[in-house]
């Protein structure tokens, strides 16, 4: 019976050559198809030491950078349920996510540290752990003494693979369960239907703490094997002088999605 994990699908579109670019920071920074690989099954095996078995959950509240990625795919690999939370979330938002989702390893910016300790001790969380936009922290510190495990856990479709929290408009948020399944069938469709093709480029502007910026975009260039301009916030005059080098843009305007592509 074939793996149903949601990495076992994006690793095996990968690009032949492992260095091949996939994160590109625009400022000479890059990440490398071989290197997400390799860095996710750190990471993976770094998550495993802390006791994170399949169906643990992992929150992570913070901001954009290739090293988030790569811990979203770690969780993946791990068989965690990943569950991202916007960055502009108070303490007192944190702490009830905390105690709803009850989870093994929280890893949050090191400047929102001091303040979220009550909410963290209040929710008993086991591991806290701290990553910055510039890819440092106790996350860093911690899998670079990490051994690389190939391994990707073996998942059925129905696995639970990310919990998104609702807006709570209509009262207090609820944690939506996304499977496995639920994740491929839509970047698969989303790649057919929007007619992916090699070579194509993604502009990427968008937060990596909601489903457009994270499983919508990211899944489907990593299941087109693409490069991907990965700006870390909407700059005007970046996404314009990066436009011509791009084939693929997603965007959200204040009332509509939209996609916009380049191409003959």
């Amino acid at each position: 019976m074939s793996n149903a994990n949601l990495y076992a699908l994006i690793r095996s579109r990968f690009p032949a050559d492992p260095a091949a670019v996939f994160l590109d920071a625009g400022d000479g920074r890059t990440l490398t198809y071989g290197a997400l690989d390799g860095e996710s099954a750190r990471l993976a095996s770094m998550l495993r030491g802390l006791g994170v078995a399949k169906g643990d959950r992992v929150v992570v509240q913070v901001h954009k950078s290739m090293e988030a990625v790569v811990l979203y795919l770690a969780c993946l690999r791990a068989g965690a349920i990943y569950i991202p939370l916007n960055t502009a979330y108070t303490p007192a938002e944190v702490g009830y996510f905390l105690g709803d989702a009850e989870p093994q390893v929280f890893v949050c910016a090191p400047e929102a540290h001091r303040a979220l300790v009550p909410e963290i001790e209040k929710a008993k969380v086991p591991h806290t752990l701290t990553l910055d936009a510039n890819g440092h922290g106790s996350l860093a510190e911690a899998a670079r003494d990490a051994r690389p495990d190939d391994e990707i856990a073996a998942c059925t479709g129905d696995d639970v693979a990310a919990i998104l929290y609702t807006s709570g408009t209509t009262g207090r948020s609820k944690g939506a369960m996304l499977t496995h399944a639920n994740l491929s069938s839509n970047a698969l469709s989303l790649h057919r239907i929007w007619g992916w093709m090699p070579g194509d480029v993604l502009l990427h502007a968008l937060p990596i703490f909601h489903v457009h910026g994270i499983f919508v975009a990211l899944h489907c260039a990593l299941l087109n094997g693409s490069k991907v301009f990965f700006l870390d916030r909407f700059d005007a005059a970046k996404v314009l002088a990066l436009l011509p080098r791009s084939t693929v843009m997603m965007g959200v305007p204040p009332s509509i999605r939209a996609s916009w592509r380049n191409r003959p």
